[in-house]
């Protein structure tokens, strides 16, 4: 029997991904695998369990108008209790995932080695004990070595692999930055939480335009790596603002995923004046009306909070609407003075 992946997303960020056989109602699927999705019925008559189908192909075997429009249905709303997969979906949940008495899932890995990409990024490769279902552009919980914390990162690999990897920022005096460059060795155990968070790729329907600051890569990486299987019809431009040449990683990973793919456009920004390159400054100085094709576009940024108000204020002065802005700003955890 056919079985397909169902990632429910819940609206506290907490990812589940469950298995649904082709003939199981989805809110059967997810009790069996203790998830309690809001239900009072079972039978499509109370609305109860009305979410969201953000991508996928379903049968919706029946309910009543006053539990769920014609015009939500056409807009891609769902009652889970009668909705029966033909293909791998994304659901979104409009409740906590404390709600649903499920929490995100914590899964024991082992580091396969640490890669010196640059003075400013670490590369790390764990092998996980299972797969973790996640979307493409979403992070975990990676627990330090020697601690009880634990750091946040995107992954920066494809989804459903046995093996993960992490594209990670060298912040000075950091404790994960401390362990990776000081005392991290193959063999050593960490625990992965989650995955986590709203950035994510969703399908792709019209053009993309991709913003990518520092080690905000990764989660593109992911997102690459998912359509260099998949495939997309529409165009992808990527930017990859970093500070300096040397601080360009993964940059061959990415040209060789963008001619696998076939219409991905590439461009590179430093902001170093210092430095010889094509495109100097930051993005706000290149990304332009025509970029964002009069609006008919998906827009996903990861990079730091001052980066991402720029690019929404950009936009604002460039009189452009995207159709889409997904966003991610992330900051250091911690910084050398507040480490000592």
């Amino acid at each position: 029997m056919t079985s397909y992946n169902i990632a429910l997303n819940f609206e506290d960020g907490v990812t589940r991904v469950i298995q649904c056989d082709e003939d199981e109602k989805v809110t059967e699927a997810a009790f069996r695998q203790k998830i309690n999705i809001p239900m009072d019925c079972r039978d499509g008559v109370c609305g109860t369990c009305k979410c969201f189908a953000e991508k996928g192909k379903y049968e919706l075997e029946f309910y009543l108008d006053e539990a769920m429009t014609e015009d939500e249905a056409a807009e891609g709303y769902v009652l889970t209790c009668q909705m029966m997969p033909q293909s791998d979906c994304v659901i979104r949940v409009p409740a906590s995932s404390a709600m649903c008495k499920t929490a995100p899932e914590a899964i024991s890995a082992e580091v396969l080695g640490v890669d010196r990409l640059s003075e400013t990024s670490f590369g790390l490769r764990v092998k996980l004990a299972k797969p973790m279902g996640f979307l493409p552009g979403q992070y975990v919980n990676i627990s330090v070595p020697g601690t009880e914390a634990h750091r946040s990162y995107s992954f920066s690999s494809a989804p459903g692999a046995d093996e993960a990897t992490f594209l990670i920022r060298n912040i000075p005096g950091g404790l994960m930055s401390r362990y990776l460059g000081e005392r991290a060795s193959a063999g050593d155990a960490v625990t992965l939480t989650g995955p986590m968070g709203a950035f994510y790729l969703r399908p792709i329907e019209r053009p993309q335009l991709w913003l990518a600051g520092g080690t905000g890569l990764a989660p593109f990486l992911s997102m690459l790596e998912q359509v260099a299987t998949h495939g997309a019809d529409q165009p992808i431009t990527l930017y990859y603002a970093v500070t300096r040449a040397a601080d360009l990683v993964e940059l061959d990973r990415v040209m060789a995923l963008a001619e696998a793919i076939g219409n991905v456009t590439v461009i590179t920004v430093l902001a170093d004046q210092n430095e010889e390159h094509a495109r100097k400054g930051f993005v706000t100085d290149h990304v332009t009306a025509e970029d964002l094709n009069g609006g008919d576009c998906d827009v996903y940024l990861c990079g730091p909070p001052p980066m991402v108000d720029a690019v929404r204020a950009h936009f604002a002065q460039l009189g452009v609407t995207p159709a889409a802005f997904h966003f991610e700003k992330f900051n250091p955890t911690e910084t050398e003075a507040a480490a000592a």
